[in-house]
């Protein structure tokens, strides 16, 4: 194949029913088996993803290139019920001299500053003198905050993007912010669960460039992981409390709600039915925000199908 430029995600539609030659982050890839065998891609770059289809000597092309790879791709842009879509011609796994790794790593659309400061001013509002301290010990430390604000909140249904994390702590400590009016929690600890309660994501994902899971996020998981992480960052300050750190662990280990999502305990306290709530509610809609998004373009009503809910999304007219 020649030597091309890059065609962004949402420039596609501009390519309608033409040959394009540019370069796609795979970020899933599966053979499937019809009356011939087929692979079914989804394509991405930092603007965006698109559905893409071998339909010819599928076998042999799929083994030329693996999910996480970069390639360059030769196909005709399709209409596919409202969608957008890539048939597929020629593939293969571009070298690193071929593309700039900035084009294919999506990031959050926010200020990671200003993010920052939110965050920041939550745990200066904080009275308890000891949970400000355990936080304070986590996000005062510049090496581990950086690697925070970097670190992604999913590797593939919401906020699955350079700091998305940090958007994702934010978004949730607001809503428990406001929930912290309505209801009768300890606003203190409600704050600092909302903060604490993904932590460790830091360490359950990598990106370089697509969201994979480490060693020990797949044997462990951030729940595990944050609820070992406070344990041991509570050892390190004097007297801290043990009902405090007890609360603080429930609310870590139970803000997936229900042991079918992965819970390790099913929310307890007041405190925990709210940040379980203020953390779905965010991961949610954001969730939906981005497949709605990813689809704007095309002439459907309708999103693409989602897997994960089993549903399509309505955009309307």
């Amino acid at each position: 194949m020649e030597n091309t430029s890059k065609i962004f995600i949402d420039d596609i539609s501009n390519y309608l029913n033409k040959e394009i030659i540019t370069y796609f982050l795979v970020s899933q890839k599966e053979l499937r088996e019809g009356k011939n065998f087929y692979v079914r891609l989804k394509l991405s770059d930092k603007k965006g993803s698109i559905s893409g289809n071998i339909w010819n000597n599928a076998k042999q092309l799929s083994e030329m290139f693996k999910e996480g790879d970069v390639v360059k791709i030769k196909g005709i842009v399709i209409n596919y019920k409202g969608q957008y879509q890539l048939t597929i011609n020629k593939i293969r796994t571009a070298s690193d001299a071929e593309y700039d790794l900035s084009d294919f790593v999506s990031t959050t659309s926010k200020d990671i500053n200003e993010l920052s400061e939110q965050l920041f001013s939550f745990i200066d509002n904080i009275s308890n003198k000891q949970i400000k301290e355990l936080l304070l010990s986590f996000f005062d430390d510049k090496e581990f905050f950086t690697r925070f604000a970097k670190a992604p909140a999913a590797k593939s249904w919401h906020h699955n993007y350079v700091g998305g994390l940090i958007e994702h702590t934010v978004s949730v400590a607001k809503i428990c912010e406001f929930s912290s009016i309505m209801y009768p929690v300890d606003k203190d600890l409600l704050i600092a669960g909302a903060i604490l309660h993904d932590i460790g994501k830091v360490y359950e994902y990598g990106t370089a460039p697509v969201i994979e899971f480490t060693s020990p996020g797949r044997l462990l998981g951030h729940i595990c992981i944050g609820d070992q992480m406070v344990s041991e960052k509570a050892k390190t300050i004097d007297d801290f409390s043990e009902e405090i750190l007890m609360k603080l662990r429930h609310l870590i280990l139970s803000h997936h709600g229900e042991y079918e999502k992965a819970a390790a305990r099913l929310p307890q306290t007041i405190e925990a039915i709210v940040l379980h709530f203020a953390d779905n509610l965010d991961a949610q809609t954001v969730g939906v925000k981005q497949i709605l998004e990813a689809s704007e373009k095309s002439e459907s009503e309708w999103s693409e199908y989602d897997k994960l809910n089993n549903r399509y999304f309505y955009k309307g007219k």
